[in-house]
């Protein structure tokens, strides 16, 4: 099977590509923008059909939230019309398609935990082009998969979690937002999911996947400090009128993982093990 990865250089793309190492039964190509532009519809099947492509891994996402408000045009293309580009060409082959979204296709109202089914409703440019993302893969390719995840950090690129070790070491105090309620994810955790998913066989539908518990981003700060040894930062909690973004933020955002659990007879580690073992690499 020859598996196309695309956004390669970003936190997810660099993790499943670690992972290509423990499964050396496909063929891989590791792709960015300078390889292959996922808004030229010609280039991507022109790209799939030369390389015979069996499955698509989309990681390539327009992902700065606030800036998304201003750059909405740049931001459809990458998170909307592309992935639409990419299944199609999928489908062409008769293959598969694995979507990475995101929970800001819900609106944060919920007090228990967001299931596949419920209704979308995004409240910022991001959220709307990713859940058009969505939609466009599915319309395209009969058999995508859609992984909805949050909170995503790793060893790689910028994250809440470098974030805070560097102002941790740098401030003598903090503000961080309390009243928003999420999962944070180990990117690395998320690429052993879509691993064990391939090597099951890819379901189509849409699927819920982060870590275990539920925290906020305080926090999520509060252990990040503890576990890196920062003790002379004062983090204090924070609304979130106190700190005004351009993009609306889901105030509730935890993610319901019962389907990719039972579906795939899959364990989701704890996000604080999770944290550990990436603050281990750092």
């Amino acid at each position: 099977m020859k598996i196309l990865i695309t956004g390669c250089n970003g936190q997810l793309g660099n993790e499943m590509q670690l992972l290509e190492n423990q499964n050396p039964q496909y063929t891989y190509y590791n792709t960015d923008v300078q390889e292959l532009d996922i808004t030229d519809r010609t280039a991507i099947l022109t790209f799939v059909n030369e390389h015979q492509i069996d499955g698509i891994v989309n990681c390539a996402a327009y992902t700065a939230v606030d800036k998304a408000e201003e750059n909405q045009e740049l931001c459809d293309l990458l998170n909307h019309v592309a992935p639409g580009y990419l299944a199609e060409a999928m489908e062409s082959r008769g293959g598969w398609m694995i979507q990475i979204s995101t929970d800001y296709v819900f609106d944060g109202t919920n007090h228990i935990p967001y299931v596949e089914t419920d209704p979308v409703c995004p409240n910022s440019v991001y959220g709307r082009t990713k859940l058009a993302g969505e939609q466009a893969a599915q319309q395209a390719c009969s058999r995508t998969m859609i992984i909805r995840t949050a909170w995503l950090y790793s060893s790689f690129g910028n994250n809440f979690v470098k974030t805070m070790i560097r102002m941790g070491k740098e401030r003598p105090e903090l503000g961080v937002i309390f009243d928003q309620i999420g999962t944070p994810t180990y990117a690395r955790d998320l690429a052993v999911a879509i691993f064990w998913a391939i090597n099951q066989g890819v379901n189509p539908g849409v699927y819920h996947f982060s870590n275990e518990g539920v925290i906020s981003w305080y926090d999520f700060a509060k252990a990040i400090h503890r576990i890196a040894g920062i003790k002379d930062c004062c983090v204090r909690p924070l609304h979130t009128d106190e700190y005004p973004t351009p993009a609306a933020r889901p105030h509730y955002s935890v993610l319901d993982k019962t389907k990719i659990k039972q579906t795939y007879n899959m364990e989701i580690p704890y996000w604080e093990e999770s944290l550990k073992e990436c603050m281990a690499l750092l």
